[in-house]
C-alpha cells in the first residue's frame, strides 16, 4: 500500500513539473497576432522569421497544416493595439477559422516607459507610471482574450510569456526592470489561466544574462536562436515530440523596414497623398544612447508581413 501511495505521489510530482501537452489540432490552422515579436523583428531592426515561422515550419513537419498567418502581428503594438486589431472585420474571418493561436502582447505597455543607455548599461523607469501600464495591459489582455474566445471558438489559444530584453545591463541596474517584467508575467499567466487560455514561459530558458539570444547591446529583439527558444517552449505545451532543432533552422532572410516600405509604395502607387512620406521618422530607434524597444512602432503598413511571409 505505501509503495502504491509513492508511485501515485511520484507520478503527480512529474505532472507538476512537467506542463500538460495539448492534443494536437489536425489540420492546424495557426493564426499569431501581437507585437513585433509575433512578426520576428530581428535585433537589426528588421523583418525575418521569428517564433510564429518556426512554429509552422515544426507543425509541418508533424501533421498537416491547413494555413499559417501572422497578419495579425505588427512591430509598434501595445495591448489596446492587439485590441483594435482583431476587431476588424478582416481578423474576424481570420480568426474564426483558426485552432491555434498565439498572443504576443504587453511588452510595448511597459518597456516603452524604460530608459536604457546601451553605451552606460543603465536602466531607469517610473515606478509609477509602470504600475499604470501593467494595470492597462491586466484589462487589455481580459478582454482580448475574451474576444478571442467569442471570435475563435474551436481554437485552443496560448498567450507567450516574455524574456528580460537587457542581457547587457549592468547587474545592478537589471533588477527593477527585471521585476516589473515578471509581474508581466504574471499577469499574462493569470489572465491565460482565468481564459481557459495556456500562458507560455520563456523566462526561463533566457535568464538575465542571455547575451548569445539578445545580441544587439541597442535593441531588445532575439535572434533566430532566441526565437527558436520561444518556439520550444511552445512546444512544450503543444503535442509530444514537437522540437525545432538546430540544422531545421531557416537560413537568414531578413526584409529591412526600408524595404518593406517601398514594397508598399509599389503596390500602391496611386496613394501618394496618403503614404508614408507624411509619417515622422522613429527618433528612438537605432541610437547608442537607448536601446530599441521591443516592436520600437514605426507607422508603416507592413506589407511583407499583410502578405505573410511563406512557410519555410
Amino acid at each position: 500500500m505505501k509503495k502504491t501511495m509513492s508511485v501515485m505521489a511520484a507520478g503527480l510530482l512529474l505532472l507538476a513539473a512537467n506542463p500538460a501537452s495539448a492534443e494536437p489540432q489536425i489540420p492546424a490552422a495557426y493564426v499569431a497576432i501581437g507585437d513585433s515579436l509575433a512578426a520576428g523583428q530581428t535585433p537589426n531592426r528588421a523583418i525575418d522569421s521569428g517564433y510564429s515561422d518556426l512554429i509552422a515550419q515544426e507543425l509541418t513537419r508533424n501533421q498537416p497544416l491547413a494555413f499559417y498567418s501572422k497578419d495579425l502581428a505588427f512591430p509598434g503594438f501595445t495591448t489596446g493595439d492587439v485590441l483594435e486589431s482583431i476587431e476588424s472585420d478582416e481578423a474576424k474571418e481570420l480568426l474564426g477559422q483558426a485552432n491555434i493561436i498565439t498572443v504576443s502582447a504587453g511588452a510595448n505597455d511597459l518597456l516603452r516607459l524604460v530608459q536604457a543607455n546601451a553605451a552606460e548599461g543603465a536602466l531607469s523607469f517610473e515606478e509609477i507610471q509602470a504600475d499604470y501600464a501593467l494595470n492597462a495591459a491586466r484589462e487589455n489582455v481580459e478582454t482580448i482574450l475574451a474576444e478571442l474566445e467569442e471570435l475563435a471558438p474551436s481554437a485552443d489559444i496560448y498567450v507567450m510569456g516574455y524574456y528580460f530584453a537587457y542581457p547587457h545591463a549592468r547587474d545592478s541596474q537589471k533588477q527593477g526592470t527585471a521585476g516589473q517584467l515578471e509581474q508581466l508575467n504574471a499577469i499574462l499567466k493569470q489572465e491565460a489561466e482565468q481564459a481557459g487560455a495556456t500562458f507560455v514561459d520563456v523566462a526561463d530558458r533566457f535568464g538575465e544574462d542571455a547575451v548569445d539570444l539578445v545580441p544587439n547591446p541597442a535593441d531588445v529583439h532575439p535572434n533566430m536562436n532566441g526565437y527558436q527558444e520561444m518556439a520550444n517552449a511552445f512546444f512544450e505545451y503543444y503535442g509530444e515530440g514537437f522540437r525545432v532543432e538546430d540544422a531545421e533552422l531557416p537560413e537568414p532572410a531578413p526584409v529591412t523596414f526600408e524595404e518593406i516600405q517601398q514594397m508598399q509604395e509599389q503596390e500602391e502607387p496611386s496613394d501618394e497623398a496618403d503614404g508614408a512620406d507624411e509619417e515622422p521618422a522613429s527618433e528612438d530607434a537605432s541610437g547608442d544612447e537607448a536601446a530599441a524597444k521591443p516592436s520600437n512602432g514605426e507607422d508603416l503598413d507592413y506589407l511583407a508581413i499583410r502578405q505573410a511571409l511563406p512557410l519555410i
